[in-house]
């Protein structure tokens, strides 16, 4: 009986992903999908789950951020523009989809990435690191590029055939998406994005963390909280969060209860922001807290209000906006 041949893919559930899986299953090759999940891209979402459920393949998430974060912290070969490790990324994404072959009868990798579709990361020389610093070597097939790289051992063991697959370049996505459309591939994200160290806000924000020696893993809720509220710097390591709308307000009394933090405001009668420090705030920073909730509160400063600071009802008079603008310039991280 022949050997019915396996592969796993690194697959976001995109465009890209969603066609190198199709392009290797009509050729028999069962493909089991892998969603990598860090801190900072990838885990359990809708969009994902009806692209598995479209293509008929079993879908796995891998958490791997203790891991990915000795990538990010300290990368082999440096960042992009932002904070994105990506080549060690894709490799450490590969290394552990090897370490996974065994376990899953699978006999190789696929994935996505097309040759100069980013042009730090996926061109032919950083497409290469990434195969050597995983250790998969030939082990990794790209159907969307495979005609313009090496052969691979999939295909010199003629586990797929070559001249099935493809030879796309560059960054447009326009051949990908006519593909889709023609395999009737329906509802797959855009094109882009997904990671959130490729966000120059997002990471400007995150180097803040660096700089103050907490970008590690056990400080993860601070890379949340970076991200859904708005972020204030006192001093090295002393942060203000507060709320922008419903959703972050829940997502900061989560980590409040989470954490036992001792400081918060909250509404008491005007709705308004969430707030939590993670330390200790001096009278001052207490006061400025207690201004920012005033003025993104619905009465934007202008009247006196009645708030919930750490379980005690206290008034705040109105605000001396511009003042109050100077001190958010001063500690506010953008």
């Amino acid at each position: 009986m022949k050997e019915k041949i396996k592969a796993l893919a690194l697959f976001s559930g995109g465009l890209d992903s969603a066609l190198a899986i199709k392009l290797v299953q009509d050729q028999g090759v069962e493909v089991i999908a892998l969603n990598f999940v860090s801190h900072f891209f990838g885990g359990k979402n809708e969009k994902a789950e009806k692209m598995a459920e479209q293509l008929g393949i079993k879908l796995e998430y891998i958490d791997f951020k203790k891991r990915h974060m000795f990538v990010v912290e300290d990368p082999v070969y440096g960042r992009g523009k932002n904070m994105n490790p990506c080549i060690d990324c894709h490799s450490l994404m590969f290394k552990i989809a090897g370490e996974l072959l065994e376990e899953y009868g699978a006999h190789f990798v696929i994935s996505g990435e097309v040759l100069g579709q980013r042009p730090m990361s996926q061109n032919a020389q950083a497409l290469e690191k990434v195969k050597k610093l995983s250790g998969m070597e030939d082990l990794v097939l790209r159907p969307l590029s495979a005609k313009l790289l090496p052969p691979s051992k999939a295909e010199l063991m003629g586990w797929v055939d070559r001249e099935k697959l493809l030879d796309i370049n560059g960054r447009s996505r326009h051949r990908q998406m006519e593909l889709m459309n023609s395999y009737g591939l329906v509802e797959y994200p855009s094109p882009g994005g997904g990671c959130l160290l490729t966000d120059p806000g997002y990471s400007s924000r995150l180097k803040v963390l660096e700089d103050d020696g907490l970008l590690k893993d056990q400080h993860s809720w601070l890379f949340k909280l970076i991200k859904e509220a708005r972020f204030f710097r006192f001093d090295k390591g002393r942060y203000l969060f507060v709320g922008r709308d419903k959703e972050s307000n829940m997502k900061i009394d989560e980590y409040r209860k989470e954490k036992n933090l001792k400081f918060y405001i909250h509404s008491a009668e005007v709705p308004g922001p969430h707030l939590i420090a993670n330390t200790d705030l001096s009278d001052e920073e207490i006061e400025f807290a207690k201004n920012l909730f005033s003025r993104y509160s619905k009465v934007k400063g202008n009247e006196k209000i009645n708030l919930n600071n750490s379980g005690n009802i206290e008034t705040v008079d109105i605000v001396d906006l511009k003042k109050l603008d100077e001190e958010i310039k001063k500690y506010q991280q953008l």
